[in-house]
Parts: structure tokens; sequence; C-alpha cells
């Protein structure tokens, strides 16, 4: 989903519409079928940043050729944010059945390479998020709309106001769900690379904030210094870095620019 906006805006490609799907085709019509209706109803009314007539793809996991980066390369570092409830929804978000990074086979293919060239440096990725499905989306937007529930403030909003993140923060829909998108960080290991701790870059992952820009000021040169080895590294791997959040990345070009998919993670 990524266009490269000017520095001045502040949309994120966290998945969000602005439709709770809850509300939309209860009756008797099964899961799937409401995710796709309240897919639809964005595309009509509200309109999609980032991507011209994208499509919702019905294909299963296998058919939308996303595979498991663990596949490629079994040890590579992940923390699936999602799958657990260390972000800043708070809980496992819809979708994510499994802590796993499943991409489409180029991306993936394009992201062990980064890994290796990384490795004889000593250094390695640390993995937060890849495909998304398009549930999940809707599972932000839901969040985002509940001012009450403002547990995880401290950590990923800390400067603004809940009311202040859907529609800033939140976009409509994420560039995750295409599958050439990753979030991640770096480590550097010790120990004949044993021993592997995770780079200070500035800020935590999923803060909402001017911080988490790629290119802010007010960074340590050591914070800077590593935000610029995680940038050379992924661009020299064919990756584009969004500038609003430093741990942000797409493969460039995509490989299904205009298809969203919403496969579980499993």
């Amino acid at each position: 989903m990524i266009i490269r906006p000017s520095m001045t805006i502040r949309r994120s490609p966290l998945a969000g519409d602005a439709f709770t799907p809850g509300r939309i085709a209860r009756g008797r019509a099964p899961a799937r079928a409401r995710h796709l209706i309240a897919f639809a109803l964005l595309v009509v009314i509200g309109g999609i940043a980032h991507a011209e007539h994208p499509t919702l793809s019905p294909a299963k996991t296998a058919a939308a050729n996303l595979v498991d980066i663990r596949s490629l390369v079994p040890d590579i570092a992940e923390d699936i944010k999602y799958a657990g409830s260390d972000n800043f929804v708070g809980a496992p978000v819809d979708g994510y059945l499994a802590p796993k990074c499943l991409l489409l086979r180029p991306v993936a293919e394009a992201l062990a390479r980064v890994e290796h060239e990384l490795r004889a440096q000593h250094l390695r990725l640390k993995i937060w998020d890849c495909y998304r499905p398009a549930r999940a989306v809707a599972n932000f937007v839901r969040w985002a709309h509940d001012l009450d529930d403002q547990r995880t403030k401290p950590k990923h909003y800390p400067r603004l106001d809940k009311s202040q993140l859907l529609g800033d923060y939140i976009a409509p829909v994420s560039g995750h769900s295409r599958g050439a998108t990753v979030d991640l960080t770096l480590e550097r290991c010790v120990a004949g690379d044993k021993l592997c701790e995770p780079l200070e870059m500035g800020t935590d992952f999923d803060y909402f904030g001017t911080r988490a820009n790629t290119d802010t000021p007010g960074l340590t040169p050591r914070q800077r210094e590593n935000r610029a080895l995680l940038l050379g590294a992924m661009e020299r791997g064919g990756f584009r870095n969004y500038p609003m959040e430093w741990w942000h990345y797409t493969f460039t070009p995509e490989p299904t620019p205009h298809t969203i998919y919403d496969v579980p993670v499993q």
C-alpha cells in the first residue's frame, strides 16, 4: 500500500477501515461473507488509500503463494506481536492463529537474502509482522473506536489522545495485507552468533508519534546509526522504507500491488 508520502503526512500503514464489520450483515451471513461485505462497502463508500481499485482475493494460503519465511531461513528471529498480547491492541489480533511470518514467495526469498547478507556481519533480522489478514484491519479499527480502552497508551501512544489514532495513524487499508511488507528490527550477535540482542532504535515497535519517523530529529548518534544500518541492508535487498515508521519495509515492485488477502495466519 506504500506510496511514499511527504514527511508531513502522519497516516500509518497499520490496517484499519472506517467500519465496524460486526455491525454489517450480521444475520445468518458466515464470517467470510461479512469480511467480503465490509471490504466492498469500504471500497464504495470510503475509498482505498494508497491503492487503486484493490481486490480482496478469495484465495487460500497455498493458492495465494504465501510462504512461511522459516521454510527458507529456519532459525530467523521472530516475535510476531499480533499473535499475542504484547501489541497496541493489548490482545491477540483477529486472523493471527499462529506466530508465523508469511510472505509472497518472491518477497520471502528477497528477505532471506537480506538475512544471509547480515549474518556475515554478525547481525540478524528480528521480525515483528509480515502478511496481515484483512480481518486484522477491522480488529484495529474496533480497538481505535473504543476510547475507554487505554491499557496500551503508556507504551504505544503516550503523547497522543486515542481519538487521534484513527485516520492519522491507523489507515483504511494495510499494505501488509498484500503480502509484501514486513515490520522488523536488527540484532547484533556475539559468542559465535549464539547470543543476539536487538539494536537500540529509539522507539519500540508500533510507537504512535513522530519519534518513530525514520529520519526524526532527537535521536542519539548510535540510534541514528542503527536505523541507517537497517535501512541500508533492506534497500540493498529491494525493500523500500515507509518514512513514518523506521521498522516498516515494502518489497518493490510488489508482486500483487492491487490484491489484498484475508486468509488467516496459521
